[in-house]
């Protein structure tokens, strides 16, 4: 199959070419011919798989004929950085209709968002607080949506936004087409979209098939010498581009600049910079002026850099779900990744979950001459009981060069 089979208009083509894309990935071969024919879609699929391009060229589609000038497609983010993403993903692919999309959310003035929708943009990707201030304030009417999509549900339930999602919806035209992603589907974001679709199309990509494209391992340490294990990582891992999470903000910040005073390329991405300082942080990275990028889990969200060869856990993530969208920001678009991880004995129930994800127990590894912590074996799921569906992967062999 290839984009030619959607009978796309000739300008959405033209932003096909432009993006560079020539097979459709399996969420867009399965999701853009439901929302053609106009249906509420539910899609469970990890990060770095294409869900933007399945909702946005559909939705060009849609808007090429009819009224310009007001907000018709609307698509809710939980962050500023995936609301980024989303909206050049429209740039890209909608170049040439003349169709406009506009960036809403916090932490930046709000003249230019104000000034943008006076004058005319037709897609609006907002995160939900900044978009219910404006709407508070009478700046912008959403009587004519005709497309909602909530994007990565999951992480908009966790950041506590579904009470502001409801008051969206309250103001949106209930004749509309619906679509909801997740990469996870917990109790609640079910429930959500039983509230916000009409007979929805479900689509589940990787629940029953493995991917291939992650390798996981974790290292034993103690606390105290995490920052060491790190740094001996880091200089195996060669020039690889690579990501770094930690709990807290300020942890993220202090430890960038210890790589930095380590001789590292490295900076931080977390909350408490500017939306500027946010920018600058992820356009170096994902020009290669910096080698490793260290964030938080929230300001990590939206992360779009498909050269990200590891995702190291300085600090484990609190659930099973945070470790899978952690890890989808590597083994992006059938690339190879590797997902490394640095527990201490305190971490041994979340590392037990993490191999219960996984179907398989994590390789263990160590650096040589550092030792690690002595930890009890953890006992592991048997392999022939299948994984839940928030993750499933498969090892392959790394070249990353560890002596074990």
């Amino acid at each position: 199959m290839n984009f030619d089979s959607f009978s796309f208009h000739p300008q959405i083509n033209a932003g096909i070419t432009a993006a560079g894309y020539s097979t459709p990935t399996p969420i867009q071969s399965r999701s853009i011919p439901s929302i053609l024919e106009g249906r509420d879609l539910l899609g469970l699929a990890q990060t770095g798989t294409g869900k933007t391009a399945a909702f946005a060229l559909p939705i060009l589609q849609r808007l090429i004929p009819g009224r310009r000038g007001k907000p018709r497609a609307l698509i809710l983010a939980p962050t500023r950085e995936l609301a980024e993403q989303t909206h050049t993903a429209f740039q890209v692919l909608g170049q040439r209709t003349g169709l406009r999309s506009l960036t809403i959310y916090g932490g930046v003035g709000a003249q230019p968002q104000i000034n943008g929708l006076r004058a005319g943009a037709e897609i609006v990707v907002a995160c939900p607080g900044r978009l219910l201030d404006l709407m508070g304030r009478g700046v912008i009417n959403l009587s004519a949506i005709e497309v909602l999509v909530l994007d990565e549900a999951d992480e908009m339930f966790d950041m506590g936004f579904l009470p502001s999602v409801r008051r969206i919806l309250s103001a949106l035209p209930k004749a509309r087409q619906t679509l909801m992603f997740s990469a996870t589907m917990p109790s609640e974001i079910r429930g959500l979209a039983s509230e916000m679709l009409h007979h929805p199309v479900e689509i589940e990509i990787g629940a029953s098939r493995p991917v291939d494209t992650v390798s996981h391992a974790a290292y034993a340490v103690d606390q105290t010498r995490k920052s060491e294990i790190l740094l001996a990582i880091l200089r195996q891992a060669g020039n690889s581009r690579i990501l770094v999470f930690t709990r807290t903000k300020h942890r993220a910040k202090k430890l960038a600049e210890q790589l930095a005073k380590a001789g590292h390329s490295a900076t931080s991405l977390q909350g408490n910079l500017s939306q500027t300082r946010r920018q600058e942080a992820l356009d170096s990275f994902r020009s290669g002026r910096i080698r490793v990028l260290v964030a938080t889990d929230i300001a990590a969200r939206g992360i779009d850099v498909s050269q990200i060869s590891h995702v190291i856990n300085y600090d484990m993530p609190d659930t099973g779900e945070a470790y899978t969208h952690r890890i989808g920001r590597t083994g992006r678009m059938a690339a190879r990744g590797m997902a490394l991880s640095l527990f201490t004995p305190d971490d041994q129930v979340m590392v037990r979950t993490i191999e219960r994800l996984l179907g398989n127990p994590l390789e263990r590894r160590k650096i040589n001459g550092i030792e690690s912590v002595a930890v009890e074996a953890l006992p592991t799921r048997p392999a022939s009981r299948p994984p839940q569906r928030s993750l499933q992967v498969k090892r392959f062999p790394t070249r990353l060069a560890v002596r074990r």
